[in-house]
């Protein structure tokens, strides 16, 4: 530094030389502690002799001169655990450890619609860079729940059992559960088709690489596609990868919110989410809890999904489904009981009815729909239950109907089960090409529950 001019200066003097001092010291910046790799495990890799905050990323020198990105996941003492974004291919004892000081954040506008992402935010369709100029936080604080609005207004999905007996709001948090072959990516395509919304956000977590292309190309097709983003992280995307894939488009989901707009988010699935959340917390040393899941699993849950829903100002809301793999068809699973739990409602898809040949195979006994008492008439829900109680009542006497053991007289309720069970199948049955809107969908349950009420006809001997 050197030293002010001698004499007595004037002040103006003075107030310059101090603002040359303070520039000198600005363009120093901050001093960062480089670090070294000492152990690597699976993807965890372990670095010492650097800091960084939990969620800091870092940068790996590798052999042939490139760095790889990692994220900082935990630490021990004066270890960090380190979990790569990508490739780790090169990587080597003692290798240099940069922290880098930045924020994970992602580029959001009206440049992202039509666009198909990966988990960091980068073009997946060989469609250019984003036209972006706005960058917003993977995470960000959550909404007062005392702020938000009520669901007040029905959705339509373009499925007639859902919206007439399942009815879904704007703003309301639906999970899709269901094994592997039932169903599940139809229905949630039909969904994605049919919704009248503004945005659709859809984030393919864990699947299967062959269904993004499925996707894009004929679920959506060029007309939803102008009006949709696709985050895309298959199964072969490292833990990571996975998780930041449904943290971006929950984001994403939130930049079209805040504009005001309907946003339709589809998170296909929650458990793939779940289970990338386990693995790196079991790769960093924390112990299992339930049936193989750490604590942290079921604290991520509901981080991800209460930043859905209807915003706490202007009319913008999330509408989101979360389809929830029921491994062995066990609806007790620990992640569905989780979602259960923390969602307003779940359809059932039911691989036995899937295997009778009726799809949309919804298990309507086992469904239900928290926010349908707020946003239907007294009307539709006597309809409604009416249906559930015909359906039921078949359903508990299947077996007994199905050998022939039930003698017709026994039970009225049952034997109303088994006279309109054909018209209750074709009710719940549609095609997959085919909308039913919200009118017609409740005009049609009106029809077939009128018929209950009328006597059967007689039998002529």
């Amino acid at each position: 530094m050197s030293a002010p001019p001698t004499g007595r200066p004037r002040p103006k003097t003075w107030s310059k030389y101090l603002a040359d001092a303070r520039g000198r010291f600005a363009d120093i910046g901050e001093i960062v502690v480089e670090g070294s790799l000492s152990r690597m495990v699976g993807m965890t890799l372990e670095a010492v002799g650097c800091e960084a905050a939990v969620g800091g990323r870092c940068l790996v020198d590798t052999a042939g001169g490139k760095q790889v990105e990692a994220e900082v996941v935990g630490f021990s003492g004066d270890k960090l655990f380190l979990m790569p974004t990508g490739d780790i291919r090169g990587l080597m004892p003692g290798a240099r450890v940069v922290p880098t000081r930045s924020v994970s954040s992602v580029p959001v506008g009206e440049g992202l619609l039509g666009r198909v992402l990966d988990g960091a935010g980068r073009p997946l369709d060989g469609l250019g860079d984003l036209r972006c100029t706005e960058r917003m936080p993977l995470a960000r604080e959550l909404l007062n729940p005392l702020m938000r609005r009520a669901i007040r207004d029905p959705l339509d999905v373009g499925v007639r059992s859902i919206n007439s007996l399942l009815t879904v709001g704007g703003g309301q948090r639906i999970g899709l559960f269901a094994g592997s072959g039932v169903g599940k990516s139809v229905l949630l395509g039909m969904m994605t088709r049919y919704t009248k919304a503004d945005v659709t956000v859809v984030g393919l977590i864990g699947e299967r690489g062959r269904e993004v292309q499925d996707f894009v190309s004929n679920t959506l097709g060029p007309d939803g596609m102008r009006r949709a983003v696709v985050v895309a992280t298959p199964a072969d995307n490292p833990p990571l990868m996975r998780l930041h894939g449904a943290w971006l488009a929950t984001a994403i989901a939130e930049y079209f919110r805040d504009r005001g707009l309907k946003v339709l988010l589809l998170l296909d699935s929650l458990t793939r989410f779940a289970q990338a959340q386990r693995e790196i917390a079991l790769a960093i040393g924390e112990p299992p809890a339930t049936k193989g899941y750490p604590p942290s699993v079921f604290a991520r849950l509901p981080q991800l999904v209460e930043r859905a829903g209807n915003s706490d100002r202007g009319e913008g809301s999330i509408t989101a489904f979360y389809t929830v793999l029921v491994e062995g068809d066990d609806q007790n699973d620990p992640i569905a009981d989780a979602a259960r739990a923390i969602l307003d409602g779940h359809i059932v898809l039911s691989r036995r009815l899937a295997e009778s040949g009726l799809y949309p195979a919804i298990d309507v006994e086992a469904s239900i729909s928290r926010a349908m008492h707020q946003i239907c008439t007294r009307e539709q829900l006597d309809f409604a239950m009416k249906f559930k109680q015909v359906y039921s009542a078949y359903q508990q006497n299947r077996d007994l109907i199905a050998v022939g053991a039930y003698r017709r007289g026994a039970d009225p309720r049952v034997d109303l089960a088994v006279d309109q069970w054909p018209r209750v199948l074709d009710f719940l049955r549609q095609d997959m090409y085919e909308p039913v809107g919200m009118e017609r969908s409740l005009a049609d349950l009106q029809h077939l529950v009128t018929q209950f009420a009328a006597p059967p006809p007689v039998a002529v001997r």
